[in-house]
């Protein structure tokens, strides 16, 4: 009973050691930060299940991806393609704003770093991680057909060889060559909004600058100063709803008449997409504190804030997260703290 329960727990840490980059692949193959953690739960799951007819031919590595491929192909038979709402619609002027929610299935997810970005020792390989969860990527991947999707995630951002993705896939060399090369075909023709971003990792000074001076405009609700970070091209979203805006007025517009409880608002540092973000908290005018209002990712280009993605979904975002509930207000914090 012993040496099963060992191994049993010496199997368990085996498997476990690649939920993270497991996860990262099965993100990028669905959009979707829960289904991503179901499709990896399934893989360890099957994995556990059958790992008596795993015959050490290929790395237990590489039999998971070969697990967790299936996984996806298998939800993605549906056909559903996550988005973001500059996929769907045109951009709506201010005058004609209006909060239309989708279906949940309907959007790209965010997802914190922590879930999907192993740690390499090589610093081009963790830029190459960052690049490959950055919201445009994701949204560019999710207009591959599934097999190309795979094809390219494995080939271009894992660095497999073609004869490993052929092996995985039960495929030629030759098939996945050719699915490579209309995969990146179909991306070099649909650019996307945001594919320009470009952050240091870690953050260069300027960019510290840029997001402390963020900071200071969005708590201040200093339009003045929030003006003076956009780009004049700059992009708003908001998930659940496929509103979007661009360029500074209509944004500054927005948040000071649909978006006007929004003042007052604390924002908490989060790592989000390979990018920077922050949790956003808005006042409670009735009990008092903060409660929760979106994660917000930020697109940074040439000193300037090009894309303000704000997901609405507090319910879920936050606990995925990590993050509080709650905020207390600062008077509060201190009388506690006394």
């Amino acid at each position: 009973m012993t040496n099963g329960t060992a191994t049993t727990a010496g199997l368990d840490a085996r498997l476990e050691q690649y939920r993270v980059e497991l996860t990262g692949y099965c993100y990028r193959m669905l959009g979707s930060s829960f289904e991503a953690e179901d499709a990896v739960q399934d893989t360890m799951i099957r994995a556990w299940r059958s790992f008596d007819k795993f015959e050490g031919r290929s790395s237990l590595r590489s039999w998971l991806y070969r697990i967790a491929t299936n996984v996806c192909l298998d939800m993605l038979t549906a056909g559903n393609k996550r988005a973001r709402p500059m996929d769907l619609t045109e951009s709506t002027p201010l005058a004609r704003a209006a909060l239309s929610p989708r279906p949940d299935n309907t959007w790209l997810e965010p997802m914190p770093d922590s879930r999907v970005l192993p740690t390499p020792a090589d610093p081009a390989e963790a830029a190459v991680a960052k690049e490959s969860v950055r919201l445009a990527f994701m949204a560019a991947l999710q207009q591959l057909p599934a097999k190309q999707r795979a094809v390219l995630i494995l080939r271009e951002v894992l660095a497999w060889k073609a004869a490993e993705v052929a092996e995985l896939l039960g495929t030629s060399v030759a098939s996945v060559n050719s699915a490579l090369q209309r995969a990146r075909a179909t991306l070099a023709e649909r650019q996307q909004p945001g594919a320009g971003a470009a952050v240091s990792d870690p953050l260069d000074e300027e960019q510290k600058k840029l997001l402390d001076r963020y900071v200071a405009a969005f708590e201040g609700y200093d339009m003045s100063a929030l003006t003076a970070l956009l780009h004049e091209d700059a992009i708003m979203t908001m998930p659940p709803f496929d509103l979007w805006l661009t360029g500074a007025d209509d944004i500054t517009g927005f948040m000071t008449t649909l978006g006007a409880p929004c003042a007052g608002s604390r924002l908490v540092p989060v790592q989000v997409n390979g990018m920077p973000g922050f949790a956003q908290y808005k006042p409670d005018p009735e009990a008092g504190g903060f409660t929760p209002w979106a994660v917000q990712v930020l697109e940074i280009s040439d000193g300037r804030i090009t894309g303000f993605h704000c997901f609405l979904d507090t319910q879920r975002w936050f606990p995925l997260f990590g993050l509080p509930l709650r905020l207390e207000a600062e008077s509060d914090q201190v009388e506690q703290g006394a």
